[in-house]
């Protein structure tokens, strides 16, 4: 077989075997074929490049095991991938660096578990040929019930506070980040539109402002325009009302390069306003205009949703949000206390964390009703506050753990350090604990297998196979049941 066929072979290999197929293709379309090498008998390495940074870290810290064991049943061989950046690419750095173009812009953004694998590219000046520039008209446009006074009204719409840069990216998000950031460096390149869905108050708008803010950052003459479905429904209602229609088409397809529409599921059932949708989305896509699109569901679970609506929504590229897990909602937490100038204690982020884990909103209205409290009152933030202040928000206590004090219950009764736990060794002392400690989490934590293997810096099969083991060998093992039973009770 040779490279290209083995290199497909595996691609279709992975796509089949992965619950979520979007979102591999998404991360190994970037990589191309670099070579393989016989290590010795039934053992050899291949070596991948990617684009930059960005995709090489994150590959190799979700991907790389599962492209292994992918190499390994089609090769029949032991496989070790190595991913790295491509030498080109490299090379185009460095001639960058000398010639003093834009320099590096680092985000800021917790560590989950593993090594950060989301900061962003190497930033450069927006010169991309696929959205065509053109300086906005100073000319006001008319309308019937609404009115666009040039490109800065336009502008208007995004709010400038919601960036990436104060964006909380964790296991539940860091998908629709990804690709929310790479819809800003290369807009209608790699897909258009972009559809991010998720249940509310996750953090689907903010990526939308985010990627606003970024290309407008990058040129301040591009056209970006963020609307909510609701207002694309009413102002185009107006334009009938008033009997100028082209207006509002001149607006939404002649007068914007990047169009961010939230909540689109709004739109269904409503036939005019479908019918205009579509002829926007057919006019904007062939110019090669951007669209990002939310919705609280995939296109596939939108009921009323037309079939010519649907396989437009899912031309591009469909990322899903999901409620933040524990370690995300702590992080939210610290920096909307920091931004906010509140003294917030780690053990009352923790306990915040743990009991109010359904919404972003809820999270940020928790912190700022105890404040309040403390404010009015004249008390400190403490963690016997919260819990007086908050009481009808979280469940008895008891009912539920977090990751932490799991963590901190299998290190102490095994007397290994919290690095061990969550390093690679192979040897019992450590692989048992580990697999104890992923089991206990899933039990008591509910997480996913994909958050958990995240935590330990491993792929969710990991996750899953530690699980079974473990459920599987209680029955037996009563030396491991021993244990499992002290934590617990522990706990």
């Amino acid at each position: 077989m040779n490279h290209t066929n083995l290199w497909a072979t595996t691609y279709s290999h992975i796509l089949q075997n992965h619950q979520n197929p979007n979102e591999v293709k998404f991360w190994l379309d970037a990589l191309k074929w670099d070579k393989a090498e016989r290590l010795g008998p039934g053992r050899v390495r291949v070596l991948l490049s990617a684009p930059n940074n960005y995709y090489a870290n994150y590959i190799n810290s979700i991907f790389r095991s599962e492209i292994e064991s992918a190499v390994t049943y089609v090769l029949g061989e032991s496989c070790e991938v190595s991913i790295e950046v491509s030498q080109a690419q490299v090379a185009d750095e460095v001639a960058a660096s000398k010639l003093n173009t834009s320099p590096t812009v680092a985000v800021s953004i917790p560590t989950i578990g593993v090594s950060n694998p989301l900061a962003p590219p190497r930033l450069t000046d927006f010169t991309h040929p696929s959205i065509e520039m053109t300086t906005p008209s100073r000319s006001p446009i008319k309308t019937g019930g609404f009115k666009t006074n040039s490109s800065q009204d336009l502008f208007d719409h995004i709010d400038t506070h919601l960036t990436f840069d104060n964006y909380i990216v964790g296991p539940s998000n860091q998908f629709a980040y990804a690709s929310a950031f790479s819809t800003a460096e290369n807009p209608a390149v790699q897909f258009n539109p972009l559809f991010i869905y998720g249940p509310p108050a996750v953090g689907k708008t903010h990526l939308l402002h985010a990627i606003g803010n970024h290309l407008k950052k990058k040129n301040p003459h591009i056209r970006a325009y963020f609307v909510s479905a609701e207002k694309f429904v009413n102002e185009f209602i107006e334009s009938i009302q008033h009997k100028n229609p082209g207006d509002f088409r001149a607006k939404y397809r002649e007068n914007v390069d990047l169009l961010l529409i939230d909540d689109v599921q709004f739109i269904v059932g409503k036939d005019r306003s479908e019918e205009e949708f579509i002829h926007t989305f057919n006019t904007l896509h062939s110019l090669k205009k951007m669209i990002v699109l939310t919705s609280d569901k995939a296109p596939k679970d939108i009921d009323g949703l037309e079939e010519r609506i649907r396989t437009r929504f899912e031309m591009g590229l469909v990322a899903d949000i999901r409620a933040p897990e524990i370690e995300t909602r702590i992080a939210i937490l610290k920096a909307k206390a920091e931004s906010d100038d509140i003294y917030l204690p780690d053990e009352v982020a923790t306990f915040l964390g743990t009991y109010i884990k359904d919404t972003v909103r809820n999270l940020h209205g928790s912190l700022v009703k105890l404040q309040q409290y403390a404010s009015l009152t004249g008390s400190e933030i403490t963690l016997d506050l919260a819990k007086q202040v908050l009481q009808a928000s979280i469940p008895e206590e008891g009912q539920e753990f977090h990751v932490e004090s799991i963590l901190t219950g299998v290190c102490k009764h095994f007397n290994i350090k919290l690095k061990d736990i969550k390093g690679v060794s192979r040897a019992k002392i450590y692989s048992e604990p580990r697999q104890i400690a992923m089991y206990l989490i899933r039990h008591y934590a509910h997480l996913g297998f994909r958050e958990i293997g995240l935590i330990f810096g491993k792929d969710h099969s990991t996750a899953v196979h530690a699980h079974k083991k473990i459920q599987m060998e209680l029955e037996t093992d009563l030396g491991l049941k021993r244990n499992v039973e002290t934590i617990s009770g522990q706990l």
